[in-house]
């Protein structure tokens, strides 16, 4: 049954008209709406006169070290530069006009919300109903760590340093939108878009956009497209305090950030002090964590997850180990295609290797049965497609006439093969495997070996990062066995971390274990990720260029309300899975994490975070016990 029913249509209804009658917004007689915060249709779960973020302590205290690790080597302190290696954080020093997400990358602000920045640097958002334009009112008290002013001057500074020396494919799609940022006075700034275009993204973006100080890149001389270690002073609750090359980086909480005492920021930013460690791989970085080198460990390998938690820390109850629930839909992780090789762009050849995966051998015998199989880019929302599309998908779905494929519109999503759990190869699959690829013109020689009517021998080389895990190695090598049982010339390679970050960079890989971002929401990111325009960018591994994907993307854009919104995102998902450039992985619905007993929490997690480096504190009183236990240094 659709998920898009009359009920649903008449429920979103009244979620509008409550919207637009919602007092948080301000809307003057000329259709003018000013508010402390900004979301696409205009409903905010926190009013003006909020005190703290619901989920925090408003009380934590202060002070103390959280220490967590990082694999692998680091040439750069810069990260919008795609030269290098950047630090871990190395963007977490700087803010924006609205706060929509943790400084240090582990969730949206607020976390208990979706879609929706308040006002940080700027107090007040001012737009009209049309969303033609925006204008920022900004807090005159905002400063840079080294005392400086920042005003309206740095922030269209900042986006035009973007514009001109960040990602050629950020700068060509926000020129195209964004036709105009100007100073108004030193404390306010406008942003003009251009006309016809959808006004999903924008407001948003440039709301989202770090902003550097002006003085500081004019003095040195420095680009922002250059890998370097010296950095600009940012505005944010941290500064950069240290760092040694390849071993470790700390951040330290700046006693006179600015921002301190706003509401937004109240029972966040606790911790005096943020380490990153730096270990050349897994093993030693676990290790390192039983010791109480660093403190915390978000787990993602299910055989320590499964067998590791065993050492003396956690026995005596100094180390805690814990599944914390997530809102967010669950990334999604596979094998990525190249499309860029030729015999990758038939789609039978892709359905062929994709049956010589087996998750089901793969999660039971080498991750312990911990996780699920992966479906859906939007797993678990409201947007997953299952059956065939109905109702206001359908509708959308037809409107692009012959683009859809009558597959698309007639069967359910598709949906991953199920494999035999008992053993490796699942010979069902391998015989189908075999007959799609006879039926694209591969067939196996006298010698076993895979080839075209050309006679060239089909070469599969899936590239590892040696900083990985060796279940890691184990998937990928098992697969590879797999695929060479079809006749393919398949092997792994293993490298080393700053190389497999070239060759990603630069799609130099028949496949590769990569990842695209989930998507709970719609906008100009998933042109980004998933469109032809962008189909060269790093965040589009697979370089899929697909005009009903463009064109699904452009519907979810141009939803005149939240009812086609969602129709269009679920399509999305179905024509997403129906092009099968990713061999969908595994999924887990909770965050492992294990820590030293020296931090505490809001008692309630909220869905879009754990929070961790950013409202979590530190507890003295225990730390002192530990350290007296001879447990930590």
């Amino acid at each position: 049954m659709s998920r898009i029913t009359a009920a649903h249509r008449a429920v979103a209804g009244v979620i509008l008209a409550g919207i637009l009658a919602s007092p948080i917004l301000a809307e003057d007689e000329a259709g003018m709406i000013r508010a402390h915060g900004y979301s696409f249709y205009g409903d905010l779960s926190y009013d003006a006169d909020f005190e703290h973020l619901r989920y925090v302590n408003p009380d934590a205290p202060k002070g103390g070290v959280i220490s967590i690790s990082a694999q692998g080597t680091f040439d750069s302190m810069n990260p919008f530069t795609r030269r290098g290696r950047a630090g871990v954080f190395s963007s977490s020093i700087y803010e924006s006009l609205l706060e929509s997400s943790e400084p240090f990358g582990g969730g949206l602000v607020p976390a208990d919300a979706y879609g929706e920045g308040y006002g940080l640097l700027a107090h007040t958002v001012e737009y009209p109903e049309g969303k033609e334009w925006v204008i920022f009112h900004m807090r005159p008290e905002a400063r840079f760590s080294d005392g400086t002013p920042l005003t309206a001057h740095d922030v269209v500074f900042s986006h035009n340093l973007f514009l001109e020396q960040g990602l050629p494919s950020y700068a060509q799609g926000v020129s195209a939108r964004v036709i105009n940022a100007e100073v108004l006075d030193d404390h306010t700034v406008k942003f003009t878009f251009a006309d016809g275009i959808s006004r999903r993204s924008l407001i948003d973006q440039v709301g989202a956009t770090p902003v550097f100080s002006k003085k500081w890149y004019e003095e040195t001389g420095a680009r922002l497209d250059e890998s370097r270690m010296e950095i600009s002073p940012g505005s944010g609750p941290y500064v950069l305090d240290s760092f040694e090359v390849n071993r470790r980086i700390t951040y330290r909480r700046n006693p006179d950030y600015w921002g301190a005492d706003l509401p937004i920021n109240r029972g966040r930013h606790n911790f005096d002090e943020i380490r990153v460690e730096y270990f050349a791989d897994g093993a030693a970085a676990f290790e390192s964590f039983k010791t109480g080198e660093y403190t915390f460990r978000a787990e993602n390998n299910s055989r320590q997850w499964a067998t590791g938690y065993d050492f003396p820390a956690i026995t005596r109850g100094h180390v805690i180990r814990e599944e914390l629930p997530t809102g967010f839909a669950p990334t999604p992780t596979g094998f990525v295609f190249n499309l860029g090789r030729d015999f990758l762009q038939d789609k039978r050849v892709r359905e062929a290797i994709s049956l010589a995966w087996n998750f089901e051998w793969t999660n039971e015998t080498l991750q312990y049965g911990l996780f699920r199989q992966r479906e859906s880019f939007a797993q678990g929302t409201r947007f997953q497609a299952d059956g065939p599309p109905e109702g206001l998908e359908l509708e959308l779905l037809q409107s692009l006439g012959d683009l859809v494929p009558q597959e698309v519109l007639t069967q359910p999503a598709r949906s991953p093969h199920s494999s035999d759990v008992s053993r490796l190869v699942d010979r069902r699959n391998m015989r189908l495997a075999k007959a799609l690829l006879e039926e694209a013109g591969w067939e196996v020689d006298s010698a076993g070996a895979l080839r075209n009517a050309s006679g060239q021998r089909m070469t599969i080389e899936i590239p590892v990062s040696s900083a990985g895990s060796a279940t890691m190695d184990s998937i990928v090598e098992t697969f590879t066995q797999n695929l060479q049982g079809l006749g393919i010339d398949a092997r792994f390679q293993r490298i080393d971390p700053a190389q497999h970050t070239d060759r990603r960079r630069n799609r130099d890989y028949d496949m590769i274990f990569d990842q695209y971002a989930a998507f709970m929401d719609t906008g100009t990111g998933l042109q980004q990720r998933f469109g032809s325009e962008a189909a060269d960018d790093v965040f589009n591994p697979a370089g899929l260029r697909s005009p009903l994907v463009d064109a699904v993307i452009d519907l979810s854009l141009d939803a005149p309300d939240p009812e086609t919104r969602d129709a269009a995102l679920m399509a999305l998902d179905r024509v997403l899975r129906h092009e099968l450039f990713i061999i969908p992985a595994w999924y887990n619905d909770t965050v492992w994490v294990a820590y030293w007993d020296i931090f505490q929490r809001p008692e309630d997690t909220p869905p879009y975070s754990t929070g961790e480096l950013d409202f979590w504190w530190f507890n003295a009183d225990r730390a002192a016990e530990l350290r007296a236990a001879g447990a930590l240094r």
